[in-house]
């Protein structure tokens, strides 16, 4: 008899144990139901910026964040559309631009942005990023190399061994070089000079926008394309690189914050998260992307390329999926 009493009093204690747990599960759930879901393909740096602007602005427990590469989260944009998890989604912008097209999921932003160009009313940008030619100074020297003075240049056979680009497959970063020689020599001239470029780089297509400015760090290579904000940063810190904005143009592309349209009260919220990030994330983001987008903002001299240039179609998914076709025939 004792030992069925032992045995009803273990059964009823893991019983309130299993419910104290689930108990758990359930208050942990329900937390992180009323928490905003933020989707971002920012960088670290962008992605530490923002969570410090809403931390210190009574945003803190409120938010999950979530990041991904940027072809994957634009899969699920283009894929789920509303149906995504996410309530506010920073994003490069034209693939904010197709999904809004497909499937009509952002709200209009209700907070005035102060953006210094005009944007759609559901989106409001974040950074801004430039391309340019990037090149180690003594790597270039001990070579004997030209310092190049157009990204045509690059498909010079003197450069053989000596380059290193960014896959479009990978890396939107290499999307601002076939945007350029694109837009200056048409897609025949374009397709001729991106061949010769990829055989001179050989082994030195990186997956990732910041491989080239790693390889001529390290002086693997001599020269890159890479985002300019790069170069001058490390050029500014005394080592030996240092950058040219080449003849065809210095291309640009954005990212921006967007608000899911979505009957629930995180909409409210994911709203004020949005205009935080805007009004106090900016001066943070500024010192790692220092391309002025809102009044009251401004750029030193370095900071001013010397030829910016926009593309001549509108950018969007199907457009970096033609180019992304191009790039392949080229390789």
């Amino acid at each position: 008899m004792k030992k069925i009493k032992r045995i009803l009093i273990v059964v009823l204690a893991l019983g309130l144990l299993s419910g104290t747990a689930l108990t758990g599960c359930r208050n942990k759930a329900e937390a992180a139901d009323n928490q905003v879901v933020l989707y971002t393909n920012a960088d670290d740096e962008a992605v530490e910026a923002m969570k410090n602007a809403l931390d210190k602005n009574g945003y803190k427990g409120k938010y999950i964040v979530q990041t991904f590469g940027t072809s994957e989260l634009g899969g699920k944009l283009l894929a789920e559309g509303k149906d995504i998890e996410a309530d506010l989604i920073t994003m490069s912008s034209f693939y904010l631009e197709s999904a809004q097209e497909e499937h009509t999921m952002f709200a209009d932003l209700t907070f005035e942005t102060g953006a210094k160009e005009d944007y759609p009313a559901y989106y409001t940008p974040i950074t801004a990023q430039e391309g340019a030619i990037i090149y180690n100074t003594e790597v270039l020297k001990e070579n004997g190399l030209p310092v190049p003075a157009s990204i045509k240049d690059l498909a010079d056979p003197v450069y053989k061994d000596m380059i290193s680009v960014t896959d479009i497959q990978s890396s939107s970063t290499a999307w601002l070089l076939i945007q350029a020689i694109v837009n200056e020599y048409g897609e025949d001239g374009a397709k001729d000079i991106l061949t010769d470029i990829y055989a001179n780089a050989g082994a030195h297509i990186e997956d990732s926008g910041s491989g080239p400015i790693k390889k001529v760090r390290a002086g693997e290579v001599a020269i890159g394309f890479g985002l300019r904000h790069q170069a001058v940063a490390d050029k500014e810190e005394g080592l030996p690189i240092d950058y040219v904005d080449p003849s065809e143009g210095n291309f640009t592309l954005t990212e921006s914050a967007a608000v899911v349209e979505k009957d629930s009260d995180k909409k409210d919220l994911a709203m004020e998260m949005a205009e935080c990030i805007i009004q106090n994330g900016r001066e943070e983001l500024l010192k790692t992307y220092p391309i002025p987008l809102y009044d009251g903002e401004e750029a030193d001299d370095a900071n001013k390329s010397g030829n910016p240039k926009v593309f001549s179609e509108k950018l969007s998914v199907d457009l970096l999926e033609k180019h992304q076709a191009l790039s392949e025939e080229c390789k």
